[in-house]
């Protein structure tokens, strides 16, 4: 397995935790009543994540965050060992990408200002850097 295929793993796992995370002190928060039904709007009032405490909500938005880099960090991985073009270069943006997602947890639960965009900003550059370096 590729370097980039094995962060991609452990960044996958990354998300388990995340989600893990999120899930325990909502489930706390909430309620078994709400948790375990069917969601509905109308049942519900407004959506869960208006329903929690502020660090919860910020926990929320970091797992749907990761989702959503999950997403272009996969492709990278792909593209480049699909390509057979895994170099240092994209292993280090790999494990780039890995450690700014890990602190960007704790950078977004704790509300740390600027700091999580500008961790935010390193991962998003470590993966649009692998992208490019497929490319060449």
């Amino acid at each position: 397995m590729t370097t980039e295929l094995t962060v991609l793993t452990l960044a996958a796992l990354l998300q388990v935790v995340q989600y893990i995370l999120m899930s325990v002190p909502a489930n706390l928060e909430l309620g078994r009543g709400k948790t375990l039904g069917p969601r509905d709007p109308d049942r519900l009032g407004k959506p869960l994540i208006e329903q929690v405490s502020p660090r919860t909500g910020r926990l929320f938005r970091a797992l749907n965050n990761h989702f959503e880099g999950l997403i272009l960090f996969t492709i990278a991985c792909v593209v480049t060992t699909l390509s057979d073009q895994s170099t240092a270069l994209t292993q280090i943006c790999a494990w780039t990408y890995l450690a700014a997602r890990i602190l960007y947890v704790p950078a977004y639960a704790f509300a740390w200002v600027p700091w999580r965009s500008y961790i935010w900003a390193v991962g998003f550059l470590a993966t649009t850097t692998m992208l490019v370096a497929a490319l060449f």
